[in-house]
């Protein structure tokens, strides 16, 4: 198992120290980086912790560029909970810092054995494990335990919160793969913005390819937008796919290559992959994330969604 991101294990007095009456602040305070990050604790922890996610929606963690305030929250906080494996770009010094200080820091995506993950360039992992659901559910299961040994007066709330949790995981899953086997075996070709889908791929049987790669800091070259553009028109690839996060002027620019070639490809869907939806909708937690993107990729691909939502 890799090294849990630094998981240094501390107390969670700091946030109790601050208070002047407020029952939020008696409560502990934890830090997330991400929206999916911060929807798994708040669905561990409920009520029992005040729960801040630093990036909302929209924005990509890969180019986040991290704000004063950013470190006086970390340091402040009782728990800082963040993906790791480079996802957060800059905000990874930060994290870092807070880590090396002994304070309770975990990495989310670094709970998990190196063998489920997959290797991305320069060496490092993919960091988007979220997108495979089974290892989400995975994931929740360690952070619940480190959870609820930093708050130990709400540590069998956190288990039995984690249980539920992991069970509504399993029956996501289930239903993404029913919804994704719709879609005609030659149709499954998932063509992205960037290469944030590679685990989603490997869990449910779909071929993916993305126009920039695992991070989105730099550009795509042109070969590889000319080799979309063939694999587009001979496999005769249906819809091509737009990020929430990620600028789409890689994605116009196929489209309007195949269109040159003579191949209409449908471009009017756009996936959540590094970011959640707006809050207060069902796309605004890390379920109803993942019940768009399946649903999204098998209407687009020729599918249906399957009829039973989890």
């Amino acid at each position: 198992m890799l090294f849990w991101g630094a998981l240094l294990l501390g107390g969670c007095g700091n946030g109790a120290a601050d208070s002047v009456g407020n029952d939020a602040e008696l409560r502990p305070r934890i830090v997330a980086t991400t929206g999916m990050v911060g929807d798994l604790v708040r669905a561990l922890v409920g009520q029992d912790a005040v729960v801040e996610t630093i990036m909302g929606p929209g924005v990509d963690p890969h180019l986040y560029q991290p704000l004063r305030g950013d470190a006086i929250k970390t340091r402040a906080a009782d728990v800082v909970v963040y993906n790791g494996l480079h996802l957060e770009g800059r905000l990874g010094e930060v994290l870092a810092s807070r880590a090396d200080s002994g304070a309770t820091t975990i990495a989310v995506a670094e709970t998990l054995p190196e063998q489920q993950l997959m290797a991305a360039d320069a060496g490092l992992y993919d960091p988007h494990i979220w997108m495979d659901v089974s290892l989400w559910k995975a994931a929740t299961a360690q952070v619940a335990a480190v959870l609820a040994q930093a708050m130990p007066q709400h540590a069998e709330a956190v288990t039995q919160r984690a249980a539920e949790y992991q069970q509504r995981l399993e029956e996501l899953d289930r239903w993404g793969q029913a919804t994704l086997d719709s879609i005609p075996p030659s149709q499954r070709v998932l063509i992205t913005a960037h290469d944030a889908f590679r685990y989603f791929g490997r869990r449910y049987g779909i071929e993916v390819h993305g126009v920039q790669g695992v991070s989105t800091i730099s550009d795509a070259a042109v070969g590889d937008l000319n080799r979309l553009v063939k694999l587009i028109t001979e496999r005769n690839v249906p819809a091509v796919f737009f990020e929430s996060s990620v600028s789409g002027r890689q994605v116009e620019a196929i489209v309007e290559g195949a269109r040159s070639r003579g191949h209409e490809v449908s471009s009017d869907w756009q996936l959540l992959s590094d970011s959640m939806g707006a809050s207060g909708t069902p796309q605004g937690t890390y379920v109803g994330m993942m019940q768009h993107n399946f649903s999204t990729i098998a209407t687009a691909l020729g599918g249906t969604p399957a009829e039973v939502l989890p």
